[in-house]
């Protein structure tokens, strides 16, 4: 089996400056989601009071998580708009608890309000903005994450948020979105972005079919020379194939995810991070037995 190695044919790892320090990627990292939203697709993932908040922070570190990501937005299809002013608070208060609760943690932030994402570099040292809109739902995200000076997550979303799954449509999936990563690629790198992480969007405007075959040709990103987050953890492109809920994906996510590794992703989203750190594990020390075997 031809396992990718995550990192490209000049074997030198991948990586992004966070705060001063280099992280590779010559094994794969773990994204753990904290979720201070009412409404959030995934229900058990919802908190908000500094209790829950404190205990979620410390299962993901415990559990062993190399990142959180931290959001106050839901970006769930329908779900109600949030004020500027209350997504800011929400993350007040959840930042605060990572800081008392884990205060070295790399933390990033998932918003796409660039005023959101200042105040959450600037006030809290946050190390990462993670933007579903790729900059399209708040124009001057690009330019105040090049004055930030920290890493981005590029992703691609077909519409917006509210309304995105009512008719995904494309003429060629992954011409669109490679178009898409290209054009706003370069436009980062004119604004002097040099740290950015593509997620190619699954569920976000997109069918069950759409997600499947970008998941299939997942490889394919590697072109771009980018490290690739990969964000499927529990959502509908499982439930919605094999029946059920969020609360009943854990497997399906966990299927996923090894496959996603298989294909060279560098960072794996999830709720649930003891089942990925395990699955990087496994991954890791097959893709290593498999590199040794090929040198003697």
């Amino acid at each position: 089996m031809n396992i990718n190695r995550s990192f490209p044919s000049s074997c030198s790892p991948l990586s992004i400056n966070v705060n001063g320090t280099l992280m590779e990627f010559d094994v794969p990292r773990v994204m753990g989601i904290l979720n201070v939203t009412p409404d959030s697709f995934y229900s058990g993932s919802r908190k908000q009071t500094e209790t829950d908040i404190a205990a979620r922070v410390r299962t993901i570190v415990d559990e062993g998580a190399d990142m959180i990501d931290i959001g106050a937005y839901s970006s769930r299809p329908g779900a109600d708009d949030v004020s500027v002013e209350e997504e800011m608070s929400r993350l007040r208060t959840g930042l605060e608890m990572i800081r008392r609760e884990a205060p070295g943690a790399v933390v990033s932030v998932d918003t796409f309000r660039a005023d959101v994402a200042a105040m959450c570099v600037e006030e809290y040292g946050v190390a990462v903005v993670n933007d579903i809109s790729g900059g399209s739902l708040d124009p001057s995200m690009f330019r105040t994450v090049a004055r930030l000076g920290v890493p981005y997550v590029l992703m691609h979303m077909q519409g917006e948020p509210r309304t995105m799954q009512q008719n995904p449509c494309y003429e060629d999936l992954m011409r669109e979105v490679f178009l898409y990563f290209s054009e706003k690629v370069l436009r980062l790198r004119s604004l002097g972005v040099s740290d950015i992480i593509l997620d190619p969007g699954f569920g976000f405007g997109k069918t069950l079919e759409h997600n499947y075959e970008m998941m299939d040709r997942l490889e394919n990103f590697h072109e771009f020379g980018l490290p690739l987050l990969v964000g499927i953890s529990r959502k509908s492109m499982i439930y919605r194939l094999l029946g059920g809920t969020p609360e009943d994906s854990l497997n399906g996510t966990t299927v996923l995810n090894t496959m996603a590794l298989m294909k060279g992703a560098h960072i794996l989203r999830v709720h649930d991070v003891k089942a990925a750190a395990e699955a990087v594990r496994i991954f890791t020390a097959m893709r290593d037995a498999g590199s040794g075997e090929s040198r003697n």
